[in-house]
């Protein structure tokens, strides 16, 4: 007979009074009782990232004492609570003990049950042995508490002593006696300091780990359900269309060569439906699906001339070569390059990723359906959210990437023709060398035009290494005309010489929809070990031409954005600075962007995205300045380093006498009084916007050139 559940426990008010010390006193904390625990935060807030601790009722002892007061007891620790009336008391003492039977009888029927879930050997030797860790520091707390307790007993035996010799003139051994404990005491104390800061450091370092596996199993089990869901939508269509036209398959399959069936993660769009056939199933569309199985099937159908034409889909590669594990001096190479430039310091390819800064560039198009959305938007200030959320999911790729991109060469170029799969192709070409500066531009057949012409600045500072990009990114949808502009934040590169490397993203980003004047200002917060605030922190607020704001925006650069529609503001009480602050209630958020898992065993291919994968796949047809051409990260990319050193040597070598020789003509040319034309751009060229900026613009002839395949005015710096 199957055992009958428990019964719900009762949902008390959230906030009670919890005893902390004797110099703050009760502090009001929110409790969340779930599953026969009863948590406590210090904000409702904090419930999206910190617990502030946690009581497992099922051994926990449940005491009323005075009025209004609790105190519950578990595991050897006393919890003294309070209420703000005897009704909420009450109300918490009857869920507390309902939650404890209902912890007690689930416990019960799990011992009786026999059906445990086997775990994982190596989880659980390492689960054992942080266990172990664990006691072991907490043994050493024990320990220390003795010593303190016994010095400390001694000491003030001793300050009773030479109370009692004040007026005595010999009171010299009593007082070094004294100067002998207070030292053993300071000696204690310190070591329980240190052995308290190890158990915190050994507990804070583990739970971290295993949030973020638990995160990612979440993330991952998402995305599957995500991804399975679409493939039974596809299987119907593929149904349906064999119903339409059964006869162009059954003349696949009596090839001697079975049908082939590439199956890969990407964007797919969506086949017009017959309304004729009335036993199709149809399914309800997902709005915003990041990524699902696209099944593409080769088909072979045969003409009047008795000739098969087989068509099939590109699927576009999914791994890289592992990368190798190089050892390398890093302070014998950075020591002589503190405050210098680091586009002007030879560096080893082992600094580097196999990408090309033109590629990062293009990285950014990863979400590049959030542009799609935001074309098809009718609101103004909605699309400044989807633009919004787009300027920051380009950061999202960089919080594993510390290695640096390589500097394109002059002239260099690269094409991203996806057309196909996301409806649109971008060129990049390095239209200088010093200071380094490329110019970018992306068309879509979805509503929207991109452009940038991005220079980096960027420093060594000892301790790490601060990348500013330089110059503004424009974007203008097609229907409605607006046209927004922004610019990008500072990078930094930590622990360059010592420890392990990571990034962070700081500054503001305003963007302003020159169309409209609506504007959006996005704060990445830096990241601070004593800050209680989320890390990567992201905060904005869109506001109209008077003003006025609309939306709050908030999440974080490496993992999604959320928006909330304002419905009311009003004035709260002063700041840190004595300024009003504004108090904003909205509705419950919508998420703009959330980013994609990466793909598996991306820590061996340096951590890179979906999309960057394919940056570096060889491409027939394209120009040959292109990156993917590029020697030197060919041979980083299948792994010989040593090979690719050599050619980098090579390149930057050519690459000076080159600058050497325009400098000579250009020299010649001032001496003749003849105009000084400096280097020009095959595929850009300088012009000033309607904002007045000078930059890059796309002059067009890129996409015409390879159709015809004529590439005899491209330079050849390979």
């Amino acid at each position: 007979m199957r055992a009958s559940s428990p019964p719900p426990t009762p949902t008390p008010p959230r906030w009670l009074f919890k005893w902390t010390n004797y110099l703050k006193g009760y502090q009001r904390r929110w409790f969340v009782l779930s599953n026969g625990l009863l948590s406590y935060y210090r904000t409702q807030a904090e419930m999206a990232h910190t617990c502030r601790g946690t009581i497992p009722l099922a051994t926990a002892h449940i005491e009323v004492g005075d009025t209004c007061h609790l105190v519950l007891t578990s595991g050897g620790r006393s919890y003294h609570l309070k209420a703000t009336s005897e009704g909420e008391c009450q109300k918490w003492v009857s869920a507390l003990q309902q939650a404890k039977s209902n912890a007690t009888l689930l416990m019960h029927h799990s011992d009786d049950s026999g059906d445990e879930a086997p775990v994982h050997q190596e989880d659980r030797t390492l689960t054992q042995g942080v266990l172990k860790t664990l006691a072991s520091k907490l043994d050493d707390l024990s320990t220390c508490n003795e010593l303190i307790g016994k010095h400390g007993a001694a000491l003030q035996r001793s300050l009773s002593e030479l109370e009692d010799l004040r007026a005595s003139t010999d009171s010299t051994d009593k007082v070094k006696a004294v100067n002998e404990r207070a030292t053993l005491f300071r000696i204690t104390s310190n070591a329980m300091i240190n052995a308290c800061r190890d158990f915190v450091d050994v507990a804070e370092s583990h739970s971290r780990r295993w949030q973020k596996a638990l995160q990612h199993e979440r993330e991952q089990r998402h995305h599957l359900e995500e991804t399975i869901e679409q493939l039974a939508k596809q299987h119907n269509s593929l149904e349906r269309a064999w119903r339409e036209n059964p006869t162009s398959y059954t003349a696949a399959s009596q090839l001697t060569c079975p049908a082939l069936v590439a199956v890969g993660v990407e964007r797919s769009q969506e086949g017009d439906a017959s309304d004729e056939n009335d036993e199709a199933e149809f399914f309800d569309a997902m709005e915003d699906s990041p990524a699902f199985i696209t099944v593409t099937l080769v088909l072979f159908s045969q003409d009047t001339s008795g000739t098969n034409h087989m068509q099939l889909q590109r699927t576009r590669r999914s791994r890289i070569p592992d990368k190798p594990n190089y050892s390398l001096n890093l302070w014998s190479i950075m020591k002589n390059c503190i405050g210098k430039d680091l586009s002007k310091i030879p560096m080893p390819v082992n600094f580097n990723e196999p990408l090309s800064m033109l590629q990062r560039l293009t990285e950014d198009l990863e979400y590049s359906e959030l542009l799609d959305r935001a074309a098809r938007c009718d609101s103004p200030l909605e699309q400044m959210c989807l633009v919004a959320a787009f300027s920051v999911s380009s950061y999202s790729t960089t919080v594993h990437r510390t290695a640096k991109p390589f500097n394109p060469l002059l002239g260099e170029t690269y094409e991203l023709d996806r057309l196909e799969e996301y409806g649109y192709r971008s060129i990049c070409e390095q239209v200088s060398h010093h200071p380094p500066a490329a110019a970018h531009h992306v068309s879509s057949q979805r509503g929207w035009t991109l452009w940038q012409h991005i220079t980096i600045d960027s420093k060594f500072r000892g301790k790490y290494i601060s990348v500013v990009p330089l110059g503004n990114i424009h974007l203008q949808f097609h229907s409605s005309g607006n046209h927004y502009v922004w610019s990008k934040v500072t990078s930094t590169v930590h622990n360059i010489i010592v420890g392990k490397l990571w990034i962070d993203q700081s500054g503001d980003i305003d963007i302003v929809n020159t169309t409209t004047k609506d504007t959006c200002r996005l704060k990445f917060s830096p990241y601070s070990y004593f800050s209680r605030e989320v890390p990567r922190k992201v905060t904005g607020v869109v506001e109209d031409r008077d003003g006025t704001a609309h939306y709050i925006l908030s999440g974080t650069w490496d993992d999604k954005m959320e928006s909330a529609k304002i419905v009311d503001s009003s004035q709260g009480c002063g700041g840190s600075e004595g300024k009003q602050k504004t108090v904003y209630q909205t509705l419950p958020p919508k998420l703009l962007w959330k980013k994609y898992p990466l793909p598996e065993n991306a820590e061996n291919m340096h951590f890179f995205s979906t999309l960057a994968l394919t940056l570096n796949e060889p491409e027939e047809g394209v120009a040959p300045t292109d990156s993917r051409l590029r020697p030197d990260q060919r041979l980083m990319e299948a792994g010989l380093w040593d090979e690719a050193n050599s050619q980098k040597q090579r390149l930057e070598e050519r690459q000076r006498l080159e600058r050497k020789r325009r400098e000579a003509q250009a020299n010649q040319a001032l001496e003749e009084g003849q105009d000084i034309e400096g280097y020009q751009p095959l595929w850009f060229e300088k012009r000033t916007d309607e904002t007045g900026e000078s930059s890059f613009i796309y002059k067009g002839g890129y996409w015409e050139a390879k159709d015809r395949q004529d590439w005899s005015h491209c330079p050849q710096i390979f």
